[in-house]
């Protein structure tokens, strides 16, 4: 008998938006909030979801992130009957082809894993982004309306609308239309990337997809159209909790930030409720408030603050030297502060070290980024 649910992981995004930050590992391998990775949260999810097969596809700068996955340890997933597999692009028969076409692509690619499994449901999820949620909650909704598919989408204002994909509903949900980026939106349902499919017409539609040469193999510009073509069950799936898309370094280093503010999101699990696993078990970053040298700062175990810092984030192994200032910035596992150095509003990559007497962006118009890798 096979599985009820698989889920798939597509974690091959480049992230060149994140600049030097993904110039040597994948966007879901970059770090957030103290002690974590940014694939630790859909893994989490689908930990704390109950889903016990996971696929995680990768591709680009894939070896640190399938070294990271590794076989599931860290959230329970390396039982007998649960599994986290790692599904790399595989060679095609064009020259030199070995990157998955596209969003469809890839579990094109991995149809004999999810054949293994003979699943009802095929859960698919992207790996870049911040948030917690039940994706049995969405499963329910999806067997509750015989849905042949189900979007996870978020009620965004009018104005960023035209920066998703947006699902135009009935009232009761139905998805009627699906449109890419519209200039004048008639919906504010933007599409989360979230997926659950009834896997005998998923099977079928990645099939017919794979043969066309001129798809885009990509679930929002041709799966979901040749669905709603022919008239498939298709609805949408309103989500309501934190939720953030953390693909530039603007958008990384306010996430971050958010945490020293913001109650939405319980990265901590002070409510015990929805656990985010992580390499680091031991770690426990501590929101500090009034100290005399260290204010509203998340503080990880392992880190050494002789000067002052404030309104930031520091990951493990961070040092800050004496007479030091670090402001509304976020350090990295390894960043040196020398004596003396000062450094506001910023990211400073892994293993960085800020020189004495260094001053990094006092005028603080946009966040600075400083890494010792090429790309950026």
């Amino acid at each position: 008998m096979g599985k009820e649910l698989v889920a798939m992981i597509l974690a091959g995004g480049r992230g060149s938006r994140l600049k030097a930050l993904t110039a040597k590992v994948a966007k879901p391998a970059v770090h957030f909030g103290g002690k974590y990775r940014i694939i630790d949260f859909p893994l989490s999810n689908c930990a704390n979801s109950g889903i016990d097969v996971v696929g995680v596809l990768t591709q680009y700068e894939s070896v640190e992130l399938g070294s990271y996955v590794g076989v599931g340890t860290k959230w329970g997933l390396d039982g007998n009957s649960s599994a986290a597999a790692i599904l790399p692009a595989r060679e095609r028969d064009e020259v030199g082809a070995t990157w998955y076409a596209g969003t469809a692509d890839a579990i094109a690619q991995n149809i004999e894993f999810l054949d293994a499994y003979d699943p009802e449901y095929v859960l698919i999820l992207s790996g870049d982004h911040i948030y917690k949620m039940d994706y049995d909650e969405m499963l329910a909704a999806h067997k509750e309306k015989g849905a042949d598919l189900t979007v996870a989408v978020l009620n965004v204002s009018m104005k960023e609308a035209s920066r998703f994909g947006i699902m135009n509903t009935n009232d009761d949900l139905s998805i009627y239309e699906f449109e890419e980026k519209p200039e004048k939106p008639k919906s504010t349902l933007a599409s989360m990337g979230i997926y659950i499919f009834t896997y005998k017409q998923l099977r079928k539609y990645l099939k017919a997809d794979a043969k066309k040469k001129d798809s885009h193999h990509d679930f929002g510009m041709d799966i979901i159209p040749a669905m709603l073509a022919d008239n498939k069950k298709l609805f949408a799936y309103e989500f309501k909790g934190y939720w953030k898309d953390v693909g530039t370094v603007e958008s990384l280093w306010q996430a971050n930030m958010g945490l020293l503010h913001d109650t939405e999101l319980d990265l901590y699990n002070i409510k015990k409720d929805w656990k985010i696993y992580s390499e680091d078990t031991l770690a426990k970053p501590q929101l500090i408030g009034l100290d005399a040298k260290i204010k509203n700062t998340l503080v990880t175990q392992g880190c050494m603050v002789d000067g002052e810092v404030e309104g930031s984030v520091l990951f493990n192994n961070v040092s800050v030297g004496a007479t030091a200032k670090v402001v509304d910035s976020v350090l990295m596992p390894g960043v040196l502060v020398e004596e003396g150095a000062e450094v506001y509003k910023a990211i400073i990559d892994e293993n960085v070290i800020i020189k004495a007497g260094q001053v990094i962006n006092k005028e603080a118009k946009e966040v600075a980024l400083v890494s010792n890798n090429d790309r950026g």
